[in-house]
């Protein structure tokens, strides 16, 4: 068997270091109509570069499955990388895994005194989810059980990072995009601040979860085929908790992230 190929996307807007590891290929998200830093840009190719502004990371997402060839893609951040063994993972950390893990994830985010649903309602927006959730439910009926199950959870894969094989990473973003691109049109956001724009970059961290859980539960995916990895990024407690004890009790949205 020929040995399996991996690219892993470093979501980037600005210069940084970058890890040094031939797997890893830093992506200028966001790229159209700016001047280069350095990085591939994701407005080259089939390219929705120019939805950024709402799509986030995704737009480097949708250009990697679009264009590269390799038989595992994965996303990551330039502030927020896998690691395993307390390092950077490297592509020869994850050799031996690969053909037999088909998804690698960070590992569950727990809020535990709140469920995905509620979470995003008291920091974001609820008619994001219902339009979310009318979307799905007019394009993939067989998925609502499953959005129900996800989003009423206590933990969630966030981020929107993943390495995936290439069947999965077919499947996920076909479904994916396709949702993200009708709630785009459903939800009138040019009134929203910039960072309230974000959404469909948020939506998708939750749809994320549904699609894994659908996949799960029909046998298409199995537990022993995915893998949690470690993130290098350390939690800013003292700041995250408060915010989120405001949006919770207060109604006080949050205006950045943390």
């Amino acid at each position: 068997m020929n040995e399996h190929t991996v690219r892993v996307i470093v979501a980037a807007h600005k210069p940084y270091e970058m890890p040094n590891d031939r797997m890893y290929l830093p992506v200028h998200v966001g790229a159209a109509g700016k001047e280069s830093i350095g990085f591939q840009r994701d407005d080259e190719g089939d390219n929705i570069s120019n939805l950024n502004p709402y799509f986030c990371e995704l737009t480097g997402l949708y250009w990697a499955w679009k264009n590269l060839p390799d038989e595992y893609i994965g996303l990551v951040h330039y502030r927020r990388l896998f690691t395993m063994e307390g390092h950077t993972l490297t592509s020869a950390d994850i050799k031996p895994y690969l053909g037999k893990v088909r998804l690698f994830t960070p590992r569950k985010r727990r809020y535990y005194i709140e469920t995905l649903k509620s979470h995003y309602c008291h920091t974001h927006y609820l008619a994001h989810l219902e339009v979310t959730r009318d979307v799905v439910k007019k394009l993939y009926p067989e998925y609502i059980k499953a959005y129900e199950t996800a989003i009423n959870r206590r933990w969630g894969y966030m981020f929107n990072m993943m390495i995936m094989e290439r069947e999965l990473i077919n499947d996920y973003c076909t479904w994916l995009f396709s949702i993200l691109s009708e709630v785009y049109k459903q939800v009138d956001a040019s009134a929203y601040p910039d960072f309230a724009k974000r959404y469909i970059g948020r939506l998708s961290e939750i749809l994320f979860n549904v699609w894994i859980e659908k996949k799960l539960d029909d046998g298409s995916l199995k537990k022993q085929e995915i893998k949690e990895l470690k993130c290098n990024v350390e939690e800013n407690w003292g700041v995250k908790i408060p915010a989120f004890l405001k949006a919770k009790f207060f109604g006080i949205k949050y205006e950045k992230s943390f």
